[in-house]
Formats: C-alpha cells, structure tokens, sequence
C-alpha cells in the first residue's frame, strides 16, 4: 500500500509539547491532585507528584501545544523538494486554530505522517483541539472509520512490522536507515526548561523543523526512494 501513496497527499507533522503550568506549585490544588491520581504507578516509589511534574507535557489533560511544524512534499521537473512550515506561540487555542483553518483547505483525503504519531501526535492534536472547543478536523478524525479508512501514516508503526512491543526512536530509525540528521542542540526531554526557564521557543521550533524533515526522509526509504537534498528542502514563514 505504501508504494502507492502520493506523496502530494501527504502532510508531515511534529508537535511540542509543554506543561500548561511552569512549575507544579502553580497548578490549582485540583488538578495537583488528579495529577497525583494519574500518575501513581508511573512514579517511581521515591519520586514525589511534584517531582515527576516535568513529564507533564506528554499527556494531553495536563500539556499544551506550543509548536505543530508541518512538511509538504512537491515535484518540479522530476525532483522532490519539501517545504516547512510552523505554527508556533504562546496561545495553544492561536496555534490549533490555524492549524484546523489550514487544514480546511485542503482535501478531505489529506494524509498525515508522523513518527509514533498514532500512540502520541494526532490524539494529542485531538484532545487539545476538544478542550479549546475547536472542531477536529476531518483529516483527524477516525471515530466509526474501519482501519483501512484511517489516512494516518506512523514511520514506527511501519518498522513494528506487526511487533507491538517494539519501540523505536526516530533518531535510532534514521541512523539505520542512513538518512543524515541535523544536530540537535536539545531533545525532547528539555523542551520545558526551554520554554519555560529560557523562553526560547524559537529553539524549539528548529527543533520541531529538524525532526519533520527526518520523518519525511525516512517515510521516503520505505517507500524505496532517495532521499530528498538539503537544498531542497525550504522552510517558510
């Protein structure tokens, strides 16, 4: 099936995600408490819920999105460029807003590729989309949908080959398929102090950027193409 895909129809995405409070001490004593709740068999047995509060970002009932960077392949005399593009701030109901009008207008068949992106990316996009009351968009939505029907494509979920206990990263997935990746001054885990200590959100952004353009590089290996030149490849304001 992926031989077939046009890659015309496919949008790359990659979100960042924070805590919606910079530190646990501002988060109202509610949801500190359900946060307590939730998390009661994550924690290790000596890690407090006020200590494991940096994690916060990766669920959706306690995380905001602060960047959705998204990649659009295109041909020109027979070569493949891709073109990025980011929608980034500090107002998550902004971001997702635009997202959803950018999605608008373009077709109803639109594919998305992400990496994990199935366990992580669009139910986050979702989620976060239902709680600032903004219609889900109809690329994002599978409720009543058979498998087959579901235009969502996951770089992990085709290297599983059916092994749903594998998990493997994006920078591991791409360093064994040789596809070059930019050197990253941060990873995942340091997004929030980023945000929050050094209020350096254009830093998260190139980082956001970074890991589209390896995503779009390894779904080409697995559709049996090269990979796209860096000097086709243009980010855009």
């Amino acid at each position: 099936m992926l031989k077939t895909v046009d890659l015309n129809q496919v949008m790359v995405i990659d979100i960042e995600t924070v805590p919606q409070y910079a530190s646990y001490d501002g988060v109202p004593q509610h949801l500190q408490d359900l946060w307590a709740q939730k998390t009661q068999h994550q924690r290790k047995p000596e890690q407090s819920a006020d200590d494991f509060y940096e994690n916060a970002g990766i669920m959706a009932e306690f995380g905001k999105i602060i960047c959705i960077s998204l990649g659009i392949f295109y041909q020109q005399n027979n070569t493949q460029f891709l073109r990025i593009k980011s929608i980034y701030g500090e107002d998550e109901n902004k971001i997702l807003t635009d997202f959803s009008d950018l999605l608008s207008k373009q077709v109803p068949t639109l594919m998305f590729c992400a990496h994990n992106g199935k366990e992580f990316d669009y139910p986050y996009l979702c989620r976060r989309m239902l709680v600032n009351r903004i219609e889900i968009p109809i690329q994002l939505q599978i409720s009543g949908k058979k498998p087959w029907e579901v235009n969502h494509i996951d770089t992990m979920e085709l290297w599983k080959f059916g092994d749903y206990k594998n998990y493997t990263s994006l920078n591991l997935l791409a360093a064994i398929l040789n596809v070059p990746t930019p050197k990253d001054d941060i990873d995942g885990s340091m997004v929030r102090q980023v945000y929050y200590e050094e209020k350096n959100l254009p830093r998260i952004v190139t980082y956001c950027q970074k890991d589209v353009i390896t995503t779009a590089q390894v779904l080409l290996k697995f559709k049996g193409m090269d990979i796209i030149s860096s000097e086709n490849i243009t980010i855009v304001t």
